[in-house]
């Protein structure tokens, strides 16, 4: 659809060019151009076959593609048409003044019937080169050959049937084999099985035809000058071959069907349509004396199977005294007269004459007409000359006739792939059914036409249609692009108007109600249809707006779900105190943004089944964000409505396992308000390790402390490490309490034992039980009697402390027997490592003088060199070398520096007149020092073979090139 105006300026523009006298179809425009660059070709085209016969011709049959041809008096020349350049000619072989006075081609072009005027017939089959005569034919002119389709082969014809001058109908077969040609006779038999008759008595045959039509019925056709007779019967099943006489043979008393017409050419041929190959004919066209009679043949009736029948009354031109016509040849929409000097082409469908080619007196007198059944080819010939017609693309303006007849099913079956046809064919049908007031079946076919959408629709509008509109609007939606987007958002949006007005008036008239329901589920198809959805989608607020103007709040709703618009549809509920609706509509959609922003109202109303909704979406909620529903809920609910809070606060962290520091603070803050009990359950399942704890310790410890939980409090000093508040706080609440928590600190003794001695203080001075004290005594191995003597006051009788006293010194003695113990041991140990250091210092390896150095491989001994217990040996500077890579960097900045002072060393004194006692000293001094250096870098060098020990095992992931080096390493080996 191009834009309104540009449409309205056009429609404008070509209204002043259309001359006034031409009419109108009502909406004439189209959006299609006939724009042929090429002159269509006629639909018959002519063509002279290039061929000069050497005789005159007398006759021509075709067939299959095989043509036959009489020539003078004794030839017979036949044509394969597939090989056109390969004749055969044939001698008849008379030598009498006999003529061919008729031949007859059956349809697979292998059998020829030559009738001549002597009443002799002769037999030429396509496989042989000897014409036969058929002397049971003798005696008789043959006018028509009715031939068997249905059990005729090559070699056989079966059953045929045979029309002669005098109106008898012979029933006849004609057989022919290799072994047997020379021997018997073709004809197998020739019976008589008819007479057809006119008012003045017999008359000729002109023409026969046999057809099989339903359940194994059979109509024969027979024409004479005047009358057409039908022949309807069964053969029984099997018995086919045995011939047509039962047919007949029902009519013997009485006369068959037949249609009659006053007048008479002497003659009368008929022509008959087919479609497919091998398949029955579909329609006739029989010429006689008052015209041409033709229609359809339905085989389906019972008597008679010419249907539809019409008569084409000769026009002036055709006279029937002077100029009747010769032959007729039936297509698919025309039949064909032959007259003695032109071919008209009448057209079936509405009788007018469509075309008229007149031949040239010099080709002399048209002759006969006659068309190949193949291949729709017609043939035409004089005694001279041959034509042929080509039936080319006959049905190409059928649609245009069809059309003025009101038959729109057939005008858009033949213009369906030639669109510019079809829109005008959709244009007038629709014009038709809109005359008619069928406004719903004009308004299906304007939509689907180019014609402008405007002049459509404002006539739908003046007729007051509006159930019609909305079928074009419908209709012209579906037709629509996807890139059409501004067309389909103004349908769409019309649409919806209507469809709204169109509810509001039926919903006020209760006799309407089954068409109020039927208009309202057409409605809701529409909103729901997924081609209109992004659409809709779209244009939603525009749509929004209709139906709030309409008040249509039922479709609201269901055009908030269609288009997943569900918060709408919630916040709709709430307005109208649905809780439980806006609940299911939550709980289906599972929209996690929807739970948070409507819990908080829903809650207040149906706390119960929010929190079963709430549990239901499990992980999919983050209950952090249900917080706030809660707490507002909390501060105005009772104590029974908070437990449904705790109820889902317990599931998110015992089921879902949440480890949210708010949740669990706000469970605490749940419990000490309403449930002390669990709360000290809950602490203690979280745990000790503040690690692990997913509570805020602080916030805990102060929420507790409001309350007055006190238990709870030791608990959280406790996972905070604060033993000494715990310890302080318990023995307010219980001391066993208090002992427990003084003995966790079990790495710091002197905490434990300053927390034991504050519990024991707390027995003395406030519960003032001596034995309970001496029971802390016994509990904790850290306190000693002197530690606890200090809080006992000075009445206090020694009695009490006297067992306590004695194990105190008891104690002391094993502590001192014990040392003394540990010190035999160490100076034991002492005297081993010493013998064990001796003994290393006398051992000693071999070296052979053939030994080499393990990195090197060059003698051993040539250079200072390290020997390693596990037998491999090293030169000083191999090793040095081997291990300085692999060693720390603090280990390499002391090893060089250790080099450098060896090198100073080795440097001989530059002063030579120093006194001899100074220099031996200062010699002394710098050996002393020498060897001191040297052992230090043998500590460094030789710790370990490099070998065997742990440096080997560290550089085991290593590579063996240098990262640095690799592309030069690489380079190298090219």
């Amino acid at each position: 659809m191009a834009s309104i105006l540009d449409e309205y300026e056009d429609s404008l523009h070509r209204s002043a060019s259309v001359p006034q006298g031409r009419t109108s179809l009502g909406i004439p425009h189209s959006g299609y151009v006939n724009a042929r660059l090429e002159k269509e070709t006629p639909i018959f085209n002519k063509q002279r076959i290039d061929f000069s016969p050497p005789e005159k011709i007398n006759s021509l049959v075709v067939s299959s593609n095989q043509l036959c041809m009489s020539l003078g008096k004794d030839t017979l020349l036949r044509i394969d048409l597939g090989k056109p350049d390969e004749p055969n000619q044939v001698e008849l072989g008379r030598k009498d003044e006999a003529k061919v006075y008729k031949m007859f081609l059956d349809h697979t072009g292998s059998h020829l019937l030559i009738a001549l005027n002597t009443s002799e017939c002769l037999y030429l089959n396509r496989n042989v080169q000897k014409v036969r005569a058929l002397s049971r034919w003798k005696g008789h002119l043959i006018e028509s050959v009715g031939w068997n389709k249905f059990l005729g082969s090559e070699t056989n014809t079966g059953p045929i049937l045979v029309g002669t001058s005098q109106g008898q109908i012979y029933e006849a077969e004609i057989s022919v084999s290799e072994g047997s040609l020379f021997s018997t006779n073709p004809d197998q038999y020739f019976r008589q099985v008819y007479t057809l008759e006119e008012e003045s008595g017999p008359a000729p045959v002109c023409c026969l035809e046999i057809e099989r039509g339903l359940e194994g019925k059979f109509f024969i056709i027979a024409t004479t000058r005047k009358r057409l007779f039908q022949f309807v019967g069964k053969v029984p099943e099997g018995t086919e071959q045995q011939g047509f006489s039962s047919i007949f043979a029902v009519h013997a008393d009485h006369l068959p069907s037949f249609r009659e017409f006053p007048a008479n050419l002497g003659f009368s041929e008929i022509a008959f349509y087919t479609q497919k190959l091998r398949s029955s004919p579909r329609s006739f066209a029989w010429m006689m004396g008052n015209g041409v009679l033709y229609g359809a043949l339905d085989y389906s009736r019972p008597d008679s199977i010419l249907s539809d029948e019409r008569v084409w009354v000769y026009p002036p031109d055709i006279d029937i005294t002077v100029n009747k016509p010769i032959s007729i040849v039936l297509t698919q929409f025309h039949f064909l007269l032959l007259l003695s000097d032109r071919v008209k082409a009448v057209c079936t469908l509405n009788g007018q004459v469509v075309f008229q080619d007149l031949f040239l007196e010099k080709f002399g007198s048209l002759t006969r007409m006659i068309k190949d059944p193949t291949v729709q080819q017609i043939w035409i010939h004089t005694e001279k000359v041959v034509f042929r017609y080509h039936v080319q693309r006959e049905s190409r303006d059928v649609w245009k006739m069809y059309m003025n007849m009101n038959k729109f099913d057939l005008a858009k079956e033949y213009c369906k792939d030639r669109p510019e046809c079809l829109d005008i064919v959709l244009a007038k049908e629709a014009e038709h059914c809109f005359q008619n007031k069928r406004y719903l079946d004009s308004a299906k076919c304007y939509a689907l036409t180019q014609n402008y959408f405007e002049e459509i629709a404002l006539k739908f509008i003046e007729a007051k249609q509006e159930e019609a509109l909305m079928e074009f609007l419908i209709k012209k939606l579906s037709n629509l692009k996807p890139s059409e987007k501004t067309q389909t958002t103004l349908l769409t949006t019309w649409l919806t108007e209507l469809y709204l007005n169109w509810l509001g008036i039926l919903q006020g008239d209760p006799s309407q109600r089954n068409l109020y329901l039927d208009t309202r589920e057409k409605f809701r198809t529409f909103l729901s249809s997924p081609k209109n959805k992004d659409c809709l989608f779209n244009n939603r607020a525009s749509i929004y707006e209709l139906l709030a103007s309409h008040g249509d709040t039922e479709h609201m709703v269901y055009f908030a779900v269609i288009m997943q618009d569900y918060e709408r549809v919630v916040a709709h509920h709430c307005q109208h105190d649905e809780y439980d609706e806006a609940l299911n509509v939550l709980s289906r959609h599972r929209d996690e943004k929807l739970f948070y922003k409507f819990s908080p109202v829903l809650i207040q109303h149906i706390p119960k089944k929010v929190v079963d909704a709430w549990i239901s979406m499990g992980s999919r909620l983050d209950a952090r964000n249900l917080i706030p529903a809660l707490v507002n809920y909390s501060q105005s609910a009772s104590t029974q409505q908070i437990n449904e809070a705790i109820r889902y606060m317990e599931f998110c962290v015992y089921q879902l396992e949440e480890t949210q520091q708010a949740i669990h603070n706000y469970l605490l803050s749940l419990y000490a308000l309403c449930r002390p009990d669990s709360l000290l359950s809950y602490l203690e399942q979280a745990g000790t390790n503040p690690n692990r704890i997913h509570y805020d310790l602080k916030y805990a410890l102060r929420l507790c402390a409001e309350h007055g939980h006190h238990r709870a409090c030791v608990h959280i000093y406790k996972v905070m490490e604060l033993y000494e508040e715990a310890v302080d706080l318990a023995l307010q609440v219980d001391v066993d309490l208090a002992k427990s928590c003084a003995d966790l600190p079990e790495d710091d003794e002197e905490l434990r034992k300053k927390l034991w001695l504050k519990i024991a203080r707390h027995v003395v001075q406030e519960e003032k039980d001596v034995k309970k004290a001496m029971a802390c005594l016994s509990s904790c191995a850290l306190l000693k009697i002197e530690d606890v003597l200090p809080f006992f006051p000075d009445f206090v009788t020694i009695d009490h402390f006297k067992e306590a006293i004695c194990n105190s010194l008891e104690d002391y003695n094993k502590h001192i027997e014990e040392l003394k113990r540990e010190m035999e041991e160490a100076t034991q140990s002492a005297k081993r490592i010493r013998e064990d250091i001796q003994e290393m210092r006398n051992k000693y390896g071999s070296v052979e003088p053939q030994e080499k150095c393990a990195v090197c491989d060059f003698p051993l001994l040539n250079r200072p060199f390290y020997l390693f217990l596990c037998g491999h040996m090293f030169h000083y500077d191999c090793l040095l070398q081997a291990v300085f890579p692999n060693l720390p960097a603090y280990k390499q900045a002391k090893l060089e520096d250790l080099q450098k002072k060896l090198a100073a060393t080795s440097q001989p004194s530059k002063s030579h007149h120093r006194p001899k006692d100074a220099d031996t000293i200062s010699l002394g001094k710098g050996q002393q020092s020498r060897e001191q250096i040297k052992a230090d870098i043998d500590d460094i060098v030789a710790a370990e073979c490099v070998y065997c020990g742990e440096l080997m095992i560290r550089s085991i992931d290593k590579p063996f090139i240098d990262p640095q080096k690799y592309e030069e390493e690489m380079q190298s080996w090219l």
